[in-house]
């Protein structure tokens, strides 16, 4: 996409469908963060709070400090699992990296068609390979 001068003035309805979009994105990338910021804190605050007790008064019990440390532990887990769910680009990525992940339909791309795609000429690319081959 071309970006548009500062002198040329969106339309009225693509004005709105350009905010509505762009709200939608960090309305999702906002709600995405908060999941994981709130994962995090409920998985590693219980610990950090009973280590400073620990270290205040020395009245944690073993086995209740081992269960807060994996508690934290599991948030280690959860983040390859939050992440594909909330996050569209993540999960392509997974697709074309990890053989389990990617769809039966779905070809992996060729060395030839990645370049073409990260090319910024793509039609003089295309034509020249119809010439090859």
């Amino acid at each position: 996409q071309v970006p548009r001068a500062p002198s040329q003035p969106l339309a009225g309805s693509e004005s709105r469908r350009f905010t509505n979009k762009h709200s939608k994105k960090a309305l999702k990338a906002s709600l995405t963060l908060g999941i994981l910021l709130g994962m995090f804190f409920v998985a590693w605050l219980p610990f950090f709070v009973t280590n400073v007790a620990q270290a205040v008064c020395g009245c944690v019990p073993a086995g209740f400090f081992d269960v807060l440390t994996w508690l934290g532990y599991c948030n280690s887990t959860m983040n390859p699992i939050i992440y594909p769910l909330f996050m569209r680009d993540f999960k392509r990525a997974m697709g074309k990296f990890l053989p389990c992940c990617r769809r039966s339909a779905e070809p992996r791309p060729s060395a030839i068609s990645l370049s073409v795609r990260n090319s910024n000429s793509a039609a003089r690319a295309a034509a020249s390979l119809k010439n090859v081959l």
